[in-house]
């Protein structure tokens, strides 16, 4: 019983073997199957499975499609000139039909009211300083003249005394020493008078006839006179030798004390009156600097209530930019802030309007004045403007260079030949600028060209499915098809995926800037130069450093993030205060915020513009109606067509569409 059992579940175990070896069988059978009829089927058609392209002839239009927004072609603009920033406290309603004088905009004014009541009271007391200065003068000046003349008088009076002692006719010395003489004379005199006396009465005492008392009073006399006459010679001696010296000298230093406190007082007098003329020509100053602030004041006041100058219809600055130009300050309305030198209004004086576009600086070889260009209205769809390009700024919109330093775009202004009255100043609008319109050309996808050795070369696939490699000669491009001057015939197919290793380099070839010859003059130029630069870089960062971060400027908010952080774009008051700049400050802000940045914030920035660069034009457009929700501009999904190589037109092969900078763009026509 149990052997049958056995027996039983061994046949069975051998039956669902069979059965699995048949299944794999039949898989097996069925894939071969598949295998031979795929390889059969690609055998009939060699190009099933490869992506190709019949090249084609006929007509071609090369234009370049770029978005911006419609404007009055002659308008008034008005601006705000209040310094600083104020609030708007009314303004006209956009749309308003204003006459020359109604008011458009009243600004808030209050601060500046406090202001003129504390620059009042400085004009007042400007006004005494100067008043005070001005009196100040006249009493310097008089009081300096008092004390010259009265030096000057004691000048001349010591001449005088002087003179006066020594003149030898009639002067003090002359007299003393007249008196002097007289003096001796006189002794001389009395001496011999006494003498003779004295004789007669020795005489008579002889003979008894005077007294022994009257003899000796004749004697005393004798004495007397004798000591008078030595005093007055002596007296003499004394005038002539020293007396006469001494005055003399005294009254020449007078004299020259007189003269020295003359030239001090007329010194004095000069510096006084120097400083009294500064110190009133400084208060005139300021009077008038004061005088000149409360005047800028009132005038600031004056203009916050802005009028309008013309006859015509409001727009709002704020609602008049399109496409990269775009403001993406808040609408204006009442309470909004205002900055100086802001646009706020047009006002457009003729019905005939303008597309003004922004062109990417790779479709400036296309674009020039004069060429046509068809306009269509995002608010009126079913019709085309005719237009012609009229002017390319010569200088790349400020704004976008600000927001990302490697995207360049010209504002083109294109003259519409109508004067449709549906057409109004901020409406949204496409240019198509027709650049070339060939009525019979050969032409193939932009994709399919590569240059190989530095010519532009298609792959052509014969009727047995073998690639052959063809130079051709290409004309212009509209980012989708080139135009295929020689080398290709119409109904040829081309490959559109061609071998990107027909394009690498041949051994020993080099690239633009991959390194010179060491024989080189102009390689041992850069040598020279680049080691006398090193030499002499003051606090220059050597090769292979990292520069150090620049911090942010004083009074304004940190820009950009640091090390090691993405890029970030700038915030919105960033953009506001970017926007008041003048022209240079522009240029300045956007070299500081290229020094800011680290490698890695570079990099992000060139992958934004490459992913831009890359996009459709309905793509771009897109893009920019998202950047109007809060998303940054620039940014764009890896959208573009024909991204080959590494996809930034560096490597072999690489192409990135629009741009015309990869190794193998084809060449564009002047």
């Amino acid at each position: 019983m149990a052997s049958n059992n056995s027996t039983t579940r061994t046949r069975s175990g051998a039956s669902r073997s069979y059965k699995i070896a048949g299944v794999a069988v039949l898989i097996v059978a069925v894939g071969s199957i598949a295998i031979w009829l795929k390889m059969v089927r690609g055998a009939e058609d060699p190009m099933s499975e490869m992506a190709v392209f019949e090249a084609r002839r006929g007509p071609l239009i090369i234009s370049v499609l770029e978005s911006g927004a419609i404007k009055a072609k002659e308008q008034e603009v008005i601006r705000n000139e209040v310094e600083g920033r104020t609030s708007i406290v009314w303004i006209v309603p956009e749309g308003t039909a204003v006459k020359v004088g109604d008011d458009l905009v009243k600004l808030d004014v209050s601060t500046l009211s406090d202001t003129r009541i504390d620059q009042e009271i400085r004009v007042k007391n400007a006004e005494a300083a100067l008043i005070n200065a001005q009196e100040t003068l006249k009493i310097t000046e008089s009081q300096g003249q008092s004390d010259v003349e009265k030096a000057e008088l004691a000048y001349k009076f010591a001449e005088q005394d002087l003179n006066k002692y020594v003149d030898p006719n009639g002067g003090q010395y002359a007299n003393l020493l007249a008196a002097a003489k007289n003096s001796i004379t006189i002794s001389d005199e009395e001496f011999k008078r006494v003498s003779f006396t004295l004789e007669w009465s020795e005489r008579l005492a002889k003979e008894k006839y005077l007294s022994e008392t009257e003899l000796q009073a004749d004697r005393l006399k004798v004495t007397q006179a004798k000591v008078k006459r030595e005093l007055a010679t002596n007296d003499m001696t004394l005038l002539e030798k020293f007396t006469k010296l001494r005055q003399i000298a005294q009254l020449e230093s007078d004299v020259r004390q007189a003269k020295m406190a003359l030239d001090r007082a007329i010194a004095k007098k000069n510096a006084n009156d120097v400083q009294a003329k500064a110190d009133l020509e400084a208060k005139e100053q300021e009077y008038k600097r004061q005088v000149a602030k409360l005047t800028k004041i009132d005038d600031q006041i004056g203009k916050a209530t802005i009028k309008s100058p013309a006859d015509g219809m409001v727009v709002y600055a704020t609602s008049s930019r399109g496409g990269f130009g775009r403001d993406d300050r808040r609408p204006l309305a009442d309470g909004v802030e205002v900055f100086e030198r802001q646009e706020m209004i047009y006002i457009p004086k003729s019905s005939s309007s303008v597309a003004e576009v922004d062109v990417h600086e790779a479709s400036l070889d296309k674009v020039r004045p004069g060429l046509p260009a068809v306009v269509t209205v995002d608010a009126i769809p079913d019709k085309k403007f005719m237009g012609t390009v009229a002017r390319i700024a010569p200088l790349p919109n400020a704004q976008s260079m600000w927001m990302n330093p490697d995207l360049k775009i010209y504002t083109t202004n294109i003259n519409l030949e109508t004067l449709d009255p549906g057409l109004r100043s901020g409406m949204s609008c496409k240019a198509d600028i027709i650049v070339e319109q060939y009525q019979d050309v050969v032409y193939v996808p932009l994709q399919a060209v590569i240059r190989v050795k530095g010519q532009p070369t298609v792959y052509v696939i014969d009727e047995s499915g073998e690639q052959q490699e063809r130079k051709v000669e290409i004309g212009l491009d509209n980012n989708t098809y080139v135009v295929v001057k020689k080398g290709l015939s119409e109904g040829e197919v081309v490959l559109m995926t061609p071998p990107l290793k027909e394009a690498a380099l041949e051994p020993g070839e080099r690239l633009a800037g991959a390194g010179a010859d060491a024989n080189d003059p102009m390689a041992r130029q850069i040598n020279e130069k680049l080691k006398a630069a090193n030499e002499a870089g003051n606090g220059m960062v050597p090769v292979g450093t990292q520069a150090p971060q620049m911090g942010p400027q004083a009074g304004a908010p940190e820009q950009g993030p640091q090390s090691g952080q993405g890029f970030q774009m700038p915030t919105r008051e960033q953009m506001q205060r970017f926007q008041n700049m003048t022209p240079e400050e522009q240029q300045k802000a956007m070299e500081e915020r290229l020094k800011s940045m680290t490698p890695e914030q570079r990099q992000q920035m060139e992958e934004r513009r490459k992913r831009f660069e890359n996009m459709t034009p309905e793509e771009r457009e897109k893009m920019r109606g998202q950047r109007g929700s809060g998303r940054s501009r620039g940014d764009g999904g890896d959208s573009g067509s024909g991204d080959r190589g590494t996809g930034d037109g560096s490597g072999p092969g690489g192409r990135r569409g629009g741009t015309g900078s990869g190794s193998d763009r084809p060449e564009r026509e002047p």
